[in-house]
């Protein structure tokens, strides 16, 4: 099973393009061909994206980046998916609307062909609409910077890559938590995960750890501990009680063990360099 890299959106694509380098660097490490398929269903402007990520990842080295232009489920249904994704190293999820992504493509041959080939090894990644798709139940649309209720969040069936996790995008700088929360409090056995603006989160479910790559902060809404709420009896507008949930704020360097959902230091050393450095 590949990786998933999930990216919060507006990732730097010029300066410091770490985000999409950290892509670029696990294309190059597969056995697989150095192709990446950039899939565009999440936009009404497809040929724009493919050619910004195209430019983009060329960029960065990896010059055979071909387009996966689907925007219709007539389209998806078709049997050549299978071929196409055998002969790419990572697919590519642009934003846009998430919703686009599930009702055009969920069920279809090329929904099909892409789980097969990620049990393969494909890496799947996405930014933005890109990233909410990657679970199985997401965030289509909710209210930012508003307190949580019932009523600030809407989901729906996402692509069912990542199970019990519900992603949402652009965290921090939307003001999204209140959304977040309000999803934990109607699921509080999945993981709440606010990925911030130009960060990664990239997933191995093979060893069950996930780590943050980029220039801000994941944030995680634990919820199994949960002791006191009123969501079963709230009104839709109702503000909601939510004690005890478990909160990490993670950065690059850091990730979470997802069986134990325990925090750790990804790189050797460095939780003692930070503790050196407080004296």
């Amino acid at each position: 099973m590949g990786p998933l890299l999930i990216i919060g959106g507006k990732e730097d694509k010029r300066t410091t393009p770490d985000v999409l380098l950290t892509l670029t660097d696990l294309v190059r490490e597969v056995e697989r061909p150095k192709r990446i398929g950039v899939v565009t269903t999440a936009s009404t402007m497809g040929e724009d994206a493919y050619a910004t990520y195209q430019h983009a990842f060329s960029a960065l080295g990896v010059h055979d980046v071909v387009p996966f232009l689907i925007s219709s489920r007539l389209q998806a249904h078709s049997h050549e998916w299978s071929t196409r994704l055998e002969r790419c190293a990572a697919v590519f999820f642009v934003g846009g609307d998430q919703l686009r992504i599930t009702s055009l493509l969920g069920g279809t041959a090329f929904h099909q062909a892409l789980r097969g080939q990620w049990d393969k090894g494909l890496i799947i990644a996405g930014t933005s609409a890109g990233a909410s798709m990657m679970s199985s139940t997401m965030i289509v649309e909710g209210f930012a910077q508003a307190p949580p209720s019932r009523a600030v969040v809407r989901m729906a069936a996402g692509m069912g890559l990542w199970d019990n996790v519900v992603i949402d995008q652009h965290f921090t700088q939307r003001g999204r938590i209140g959304r977040l929360l309000a999803a934990v409090a109607q699921n509080p056995a999945v993981l709440g995960v606010g990925i911030d603006e130009d960060t990664a989160l990239l997933v191995d479910l093979n060893t069950q750890n996930m780590t943050v790559y980029g220039s801000q902060n994941v944030t995680i809404l634990d919820g199994r501990f949960v002791e006191e709420t009123n969501v079963q009896e709230s009104g839709p507008t109702q503000a909601l009680t939510l004690t005890h949930v478990r909160l990490h704020v993670l950065a690059q360097g850091y990730g979470l063990h997802l069986s134990s959902r325990q925090p750790f230091a990804h790189r050797a050393g460095h939780l003692q360099e930070e503790e050196r450095g407080e004296d």
